[in-house]
């Protein structure tokens, strides 16, 4: 395997597109707003960003490219999006959520969107320059070359000195392109061999929780955590089966406790999320568990959850985690304030983009927990709740692939 240590140079003699590269052609199924780019025209630069609407970077960096569209249109510059993730069974549903999203949340976007389900886009853009993550910029100069491919909060520095002329030639633009391709090529290895050891011991931990065999389900999130320590998806798991399957509060509760401690450590939103849901989930049991620092571990990741993302705010996945801090409040007598929340997480499920079956499934646990905080019966389109002491059943299992 190639060194990572390469320069953007060697990599690009194979074939690696880099800063200096022709760009491709965009080959997309749908222009949702905007005016279709057939092509990249001479004398144009061109702002290429890859972005979903599930991705909460991708959506907070959609007010900079339109402050960018606007202060450099009249240099020739024009903001494409590409949506190329989005999540949905069929391409139709994808289309129409991601319509719907625009009209809602970015009635005045002044740039073009287009829609690629196929994963095209992706294909000839994204994998040949060792792209991983989104939201991801490209750069096309005025000769159709890439002048820029990276992060778009990058942007701000590296446009000016695009138009200008100085950039490609750039000791820095040089530096950053090497960077990123290096990481790329780290990260892309680490996922395939991430992917590698972890199917075949999903596919045991699955069949396992099917038959609820919990030792055996226990036994492959184990050998899955001896070689992956920090997947959070397994690190919950371990301390679900311990103390909600097993009933090991001996094994379980120090499991649990480092879970919250790194959680936080983290500062990580996802992580804290999979830790309160240990510990405050209407429909578990935790007379086992020791009141004291239940409540303590709960105070604690409730207060770093809303810090970190807070009722105010319209990023992050707040059904995530606001169902379980919802539930800690309400066992602590702060009933307003459990009704509240839930009724945030509702409203942001009521601008998320997401096809209509998801959501109805998705918003029968807040919808649930809202009816019983009120203690009468609730409907949210076409989804009713009536009080009652249990929460639906938690979710199907889904690997950290999928999950992430």
């Amino acid at each position: 395997m190639t060194s990572v240590t390469e320069s953007a140079s060697q990599v690009g003699a194979a074939n690696v597109l880099s800063v200096g590269s022709p760009a491709p052609s965009i080959k997309v199924e749908d222009w949702l707003r905007g005016q279709p780019v057939t092509k990249f025209e001479p004398g144009k630069v061109y702002i290429v960003e890859f972005l979903a609407t599930w991705c909460g970077t991708c959506i907070a960096s959609m007010p900079n490219l339109v402050i960018l569209q606007d202060k450099y249109r009249n240099n020739g510059v024009e903001v494409v999006g590409i949506a190329a993730h989005e999540q949905a069974s069929t391409a139709d549903e994808a289309r129409a959520s991601l319509d719907a999203w625009l009209t809602n949340s970015v009635p005045n976007l002044n740039y073009a969107i287009a829609f690629d389900y196929a994963g095209e886009m992706s294909k000839l853009w994204m994998d040949p320059s060792f792209s991983v993550g989104i939201p991801t910029s490209f750069v096309v100069d005025r000769d159709g070359r890439f002048a820029f491919i990276g992060h778009s909060t990058q942007l701000d520095n590296a446009l000016p000195k695009i138009l200008n002329g100085s950039w490609a030639v750039s000791d820095e633009a040089k530096a950053l392109d090497t960077a990123r391709i290096n990481t790329g090529r780290r990260r892309k290895r680490e996922l395939s061999q991430k992917q590698a050891l972890v199917e075949p011991i999903f596919a045991r931990l699955e069949s396992a929780m099917k038959r609820k065999d919990w030792a055996a389900a226990l036994s492959a999130v184990e050998e899955a955590l001896a070689a992956m320590p920090d997947e959070v998806t397994f690190r919950g798991l371990h301390a679900e089966l311990l103390l909600h399957k097993i009933r090991d509060m001996g094994a379980g509760l120090p499991v649990l406790r480092q879970l919250v401690r790194d959680a936080i450590d983290k500062k990580s939103v996802v992580w804290m999320s999979v830790a309160i849901r240990q510990l405050f989930d209407a429909a578990k049991d935790y007379s086992g568990f020791p009141h004291a620092e239940r409540f303590a571990m709960g105070k604690d990741l409730s207060e770093h959850i809303l810090a970190a993302n807070p009722p105010q705010g319209s990023e992050g996945a707040k059904f995530l985690s606001y169902g379980a801090v919802a539930q800690y409040y309400y066992e602590t007598g702060r009933r307003d304030r459990a009704i509240e929340l839930v009724e945030v997480a509702l409203k942001w499920l009521d601008a998320a983009p997401a096809w209509d079956v998801a959501k109805r499934d998705v918003v029968q646990c807040p919808l649930q927990a809202l009816a019983s905080y009120r203690s009468e019966k609730l409907c949210y389109e076409e989804c009713c709740s009536a009080p009652q002491n249990t929460a639906p059943e938690e979710p199907e299992l889904r690997s950290p692939r999928e999950a992430a």
